[in-house]
């Protein structure tokens, strides 16, 4: 038998580097970061001028529509003196949006992160561009006519379709587009409330699906951008400011952890009532270009009695924080509210869930805040931190972000010492969750089609294993090796992409000079894994346990 040479080097057609030219590794920072980032930063200054374009589009709307005039001063539904006629305006503005959904693009329906996340599961993060002017258009609309939603969702949506857009017309990855859909996006919630770490939070919690310094920087950069474009154009208060809070008493943090428990609960059915709600709509026997119409009524109804229940509602979450509001508002803030909006979302209007999210949290943890002093009036709470904390709760309890709902809290308020009081609450309300419902408010509707979401963040194996600790010594026949090589300090996660792209089920390995030292293949790499993950799943009892239950076991046998 032929000895094989081993002292010889690889041939150039048979080196490594040819080989792993297609294969870029994930978190790698290299100057496409750099261009991505100056892209970002550039979308970022477009979509906070789009977020100033929304806010007074919908001021404007609602002028016109509440109080028949042409301007665009802040305003709301509250003030309105139309009487019985206020019903007629959420129809009137929801048949339009049926129309632009029917004869323009059906994707501005819903709240805009379900849809987000779709399509960056599903399409490559390609957003139609007729998007970024229809969603703006319609959530304006809706929302000037009295829906009861916040300018977030829409501006969420309408940033992550101009990213998708400028990502589609540049010559970059689907993972980079990822990236520029992810950044638009939350450079939009940066710009409306000038809170670019919770922004950065989001894209890693919901939009992102991982955390690498590849995808960060962009990202990050892009929600500075877009906080700076807040401080231009809207002002540098925090948008929900209110009167600073003391610092809790250890018997005040018991309290508020045990009001997260309970709004985490709350959360949950929230939640499913919003599906239960589209799942009566689909039952319908009319297309569903009527449904956002059908839903209006309820919002016309409730906002007939109860009108500050209509609109965007900024005011109302104002108003919880000062911990002043009467039991009567806070119970239609509460009640109302949540009758108003969930109707109006599941029946598919272009809408969002953050702010009456936390306006429906802000007033139930006020209302529990009210009953817990009267039972209890030395625990310590205060009904303003009360508010804080049942609106980051029912936030973080809804749609699983829980670092997006406290930075988002701190933000926003400016107030540090809710700090403990929101981790209490946010991590109760988060973990009760997952034991109420599969999936959240932000993935439930993917889920139903059958598209699963990551919702854990773990080491890649292969990406931190060299292939060093997995090769096989070369075999002692004459038969063919493969023409692709890796060298042994390369990670088993480029073997994986190099077997996929040239379709071979064993590589070479060769030492740092390209000698061929080894072999791997894709059994080895499965029975890596695999070995990985059962180590993970074994656990061990103490010592001190094993010596009881062989105790307990020898008992029971003697007494049989």
């Amino acid at each position: 038998m032929k000895k094989r040479d081993e002292s010889i080097p690889l041939a150039p057609s048979m080196s490594p580097i040819q080989g792993k030219k297609q294969v870029q590794v994930p978190g790698m920072v290299d100057k496409r970061v750099f261009y991505l980032s100056i892209q970002a930063i550039i979308n970022a200054l477009v979509i906070g001028a789009i977020a100033k374009v929304l806010v007074y589009l919908i001021d404007l709307i609602t002028n016109i529509a509440f109080y028949g005039k042409f301007s665009f001063e802040g305003a709301g539904p509250a003030e309105n003196s139309l009487g019985i006629a206020v019903i007629a305006i959420p129809i009137v503005g929801s048949i339009i949006v049926g129309l632009l959904a029917k004869y323009g693009s059906a994707a501005i329906r819903g709240h805009g992160i379900p849809e987000a996340m779709e399509k960056i599961i599903l399409d490559e993060s390609k957003i139609p561009p007729l998007i970024t002017l229809l969603k703006p258009l319609s959530a304006a609309i809706s929302i000037g006519t009295g829906g009861p939603f916040g300018a977030e969702g829409p501006i969420i949506a309408t940033g992550g379709a101009f990213g998708s857009f400028t990502g589609q017309i540049m010559h970059i990855s689907a993972a980079e587009r990822k990236i520029m859909l992810s950044a638009g996006a939350c450079a939009g919630m940066a710009a409306i409330f000038g809170s670019p770490l919770a922004a950065v939070l989001l894209a890693i919690e919901l939009l992102l699906f991982e955390f690498s310094a590849r995808s960060i920087i962009p990202v990050a950069l892009a929600c500075i951008t877009g906080a700076g474009m807040h401080i231009l154009l809207f002002g540098h208060e925090p948008v929900f400011a209110m009167g600073a809070i003391t610092a809790p008493s250890d018997g005040a943090l018991i309290v508020y952890t045990a009001m997260g428990l309970f709004i985490g609960v709350v959360a949950a059915l929230v939640s499913k009532s919003v599906y239960a709600v589209e799942d009566l709509f689909e039952k319908l026997p009319v297309h569903w270009m009527w449904w956002p119409a059908i839903g209006a009524v309820a919002v016309g109804v409730v906002g007939y009695f109860a009108p500050y229940t209509m609109g965007v509602g900024y005011d109302n979450i104002q108003h919880l924080l000062s911990g002043h509001l009467p039991l009567a508002m806070l119970l239609s803030l509460c009640i109302l509210k949540y009758i108003s909006w969930v109707i109006s979302l599941g029946s598919g209007t272009s809408g969002g869930t953050l702010a009456p999210l936390f306006t429906i949290g802000g007033a139930l943890g006020a209302l529990t805040g009210m009953v817990v002093l009267k039972i209890f009036p030395a625990s310590g709470i205060t009904l303003a931190t009360a508010a804080l904390v049942g609106m980051a709760a029912m936030f973080a309890g809804a749609s699983r972000a829980l670092l997006t709902s406290i930075i988002f809290a701190l933000e926003t308020t400016g107030q540090p010492n809710g700090l403990l009081p929101l981790l209490c609450a946010c991590i109760a309300a988060y973990f009760v969750s997952f034991f109420l419902m599969k999936g959240s408010i932000m993935t439930e509707k993917i889920r139903r089609r059958g598209i699963s979401t990551p919702d854990t963040y773990e080491p890649d194996l292969l990406r931190y294993t060299t292939v060093k600790e997995v090769m096989e010594p070369l075999p002692e026949d004459d038969r063919a090796l493969s023409l692709y090589a890796v060298k042994e300090t390369d990670d088993l996660g480029t073997c994986l992409q190099l077997m996929g792209q040239h379709g071979v089920n064993e590589l070479m390995v060769t030492d740092e000079a390209d000698h061929p030292i080894g072999m791997i293949t894709s059994k080895d790499l499965i029975s890596f894994y695999s070995n990985q993950k059962s180590q993970e799943q074994q656990y061990e009892a103490p010592v001190g346990t094993k010596r009881l239950l062989v105790r307990t076991r020898k008992m029971i046998h003697y007494k049989r």
